[in-house]
């Protein structure tokens, strides 16, 4: 099968481009810069539609941030970690992502946010039962380390389930820089 070629566009075909793209899904600055740079005719009209982009207010990294990080705490119940993860990942200016996942779990409580994560992923399933086998322990604490928790939260929520506190007590990782 041909890989299928995009068709390159003017500088008024990447502009309304663009805003088809916006009006699908909120995007970031890094995030609609590579997308139209691959679809750019002349690399140059990349800067000049971004720059009346964010002149219209289309285009805001700080809010796009910010709604993210409060939407995926709201909505999904994920921990902090993998919400700047999630921002890095679109390509959201690092300290802007931090600021903005720092902002929206202002006052959040993350054992709260573990217990209720818990319950909405193990819903119908007796938790007390369910994770006093260590398999099924070990599973639920590597799910809530993808879901961004840290780690010391994640073991003091689950210790309040777990038979063998031993086996909670060796799972603890050193903090690295990914932890």
């Amino acid at each position: 099968m041909a890989e299928r070629t995009s068709r390159k566009l003017a500088a008024d075909a990447l502009w309304q481009y663009a805003l088809r793209v916006l009006a699908a899904r909120a995007q970031s600055l890094g995030e609609l810069r590579r997308k139209l740079a691959e679809r750019a005719l002349h690399a140059e009209d990349v800067p000049a539609v971004l720059a009346r982009l964010k002149a219209a207010g289309c285009l805001d990294d700080r809010r796009f941030a910010e709604s993210y990080s409060t939407a995926r705490l709201e909505n999904q119940g994920f921990g902090q970690e993998r919400v700047l993860r999630d921002l890095r990942r679109r390509r959201v200016a690092p300290r802007l992502a931090a600021e903005a996942v720092r902002a929206a779990y202002q006052g959040a409580d993350e054992t709260a946010l573990i217990e209720r994560f818990l319950r909405r992923k193990y819903r119908g399933t007796p938790l007390e039962e369910y994770l006093a086998e260590p398999r099924h322990l070990a599973a639920a604490y590597r799910r809530l380390r993808r879901a961004g928790f840290s780690a010391p939260n994640i073991l003091r929520v689950l210790g309040r389930f777990a038979s063998d506190t031993d086996w909670l007590a060796s799972a603890e990782e050193p903090a690295g820089p990914d932890a």
